[in-house]
Formats: C-alpha cells, structure tokens, sequence
C-alpha cells in the first residue's frame, strides 16, 4: 500500500483513574477518534466494570500488556472476552508459545469474526538503546524490534505496538500485512513527556502507521475535541 493510500486512524489514550473523566473524554472526541485506548492505571483502579461502563458501544483498544506463562495468559484472554475489546495488548518477549497460547484463546473466546486484533509490544517507546542494554539487550533498538516483530507475526499476531522510528523498517521488513499501532505521537510544539521515540501523526501516517495513539496532547488540551478533531485533520490531509 502507497503511503498517499493509507487510512490512518486516531486512538485516543484515556490515562485516568477516574471513570467520570474517562466518559467525559469518550464523549468529547466520540466522532472524532476511531478506537479510545484503557490501560492498566484506569482498569486497576476503577475496575473492569468501569472499562465496559466508559467503552460502551466504542471501540475499545484494551492495553493490559499481557505477560505471562503461556496458560495464565491464554486464559486472561478468555477472561477479558465478554469486554468485547477491538484490540488487545500482550508483550512479545513472552515468546512465541504465550503468542500462540493468546491467539488459541482468542479463537476459542470470541464469535467468528468478533475477536480483537492481537498486537504485541515489541519495544516500549520509553525505552531507548541505553536502556535497553540495562535489562541485557546488547542490541540496538531497531534490531530488537525487528526480531520481536518477526517472532509475533510467526506466532499468529494481527500487528504490532512500535515507534514511528521503527515503521519504515517494519514495513520494509513485513509488507502491508501487520497492523502498526504507534504511540508516542505529539502533534508538532507538544511536549514529549516521558516519551523518547516519537513523531507528528503526518510524519508517523507517511512511515506507515495504520493507527496513531495520542493521550495527553489531547485529554489535556484546554479543549480536548478541536485539539483530537486537529489530529484528525493532519491526518486526513
């Protein structure tokens, strides 16, 4: 697919713990946003319940990172399905038999053609090669995340979670068929916060990216709808 064909689509992360600023956020980027992201801040403290109560009828990017033994995951999996999420999260250094336990749960949990896209983490956009060599990976940051890439599509992976940075690689390396899903997106002037690795939602849209994943720049924007409605705009140009 031709950079000027690719339809990419926003997520808005709702990084909150309160289920009251959560719906409000959904609302306000409703027909703006084409998936709101719950992570584990807001399922761990407001509880599952809340995740259905704040996703509704949206379509939910549920991001628990996943990372287990093969069993205990396979079976979070199956636990998480009446949620009914768009797309769920597991890590790929959990090896390839915790992949293909996850994508058998899902197979098994989910009506035919219901179950969530299964993306996997490869390298958190926080960490970059120095970290990296800290936890024992002497390689770079590309390098690591072309391997875990390889390793999650060879297990029955829908897509992967990466930086902009490793998009054009991917895509070079894997072809059209992985769902790229790329967090650390800051529209230009925005602070970085805690991200290292990151780009505009243009810049992340022509290396490739199917969905960019924008939180603060627009959940803490003084209007949060002109500022996802901007998003959606460059996007779309």
């Amino acid at each position: 697919m031709s950079d000027t064909a690719r339809q990419t689509g926003l997520i808005v992360a709702l990084d909150t713990q309160d289920p009251a600023q959560a719906k409000a956020w959904a609302h306000a980027v409703e027909g703006v946003a084409g998936v709101i992201k719950l992570g584990m801040e807001f399922a761990y403290a407001a509880g599952f319940q809340a995740v259905a109560d704040v996703a509704g009828q949206r379509p939910l990017f549920l991001d628990l990172k996943l990372h287990d033994i093969p069993n205990t995951v396979g079976a979070a999996v199956k636990a998480l399905s009446h949620l009914r999420p768009r797309m769920l999260t597991l890590h790929a250094v959990g090896g390839a038999e915790m992949m293909k336990a996850a994508r058998k749960a899902c197979d098994e949990a989910f009506p035919e053609g219901e179950r969530p896209l299964l993306l996997a983490v490869t390298v958190l956009t926080s960490m970059d090669n120095h970290a990296l060599a800290e936890v024992g990976v002497p390689d770079d940051t590309r390098t690591q995340v072309l391997r875990l890439a390889d390793l999650a599509m060879k297990s029955g992976m829908d897509g992967l979670i990466c930086s902009a940075h490793e998009l054009k690689a991917l895509r070079e390396a894997l072809g059209d068929k992985p769902v790229l899903v790329t967090p650390g997106i800051r529209p230009a002037g925005a602070a970085k916060g805690d991200q290292k690795r990151v780009m505009t939602p243009a810049e992340a849209r022509a290396a490739g990216a199917d969905w960019i994943v924008v939180g603060r720049p627009i959940t803490q924007a003084a209007d949060p709808a002109a500022a996802a409605a901007a998003i959606a705009a460059e996007l779309a140009a």
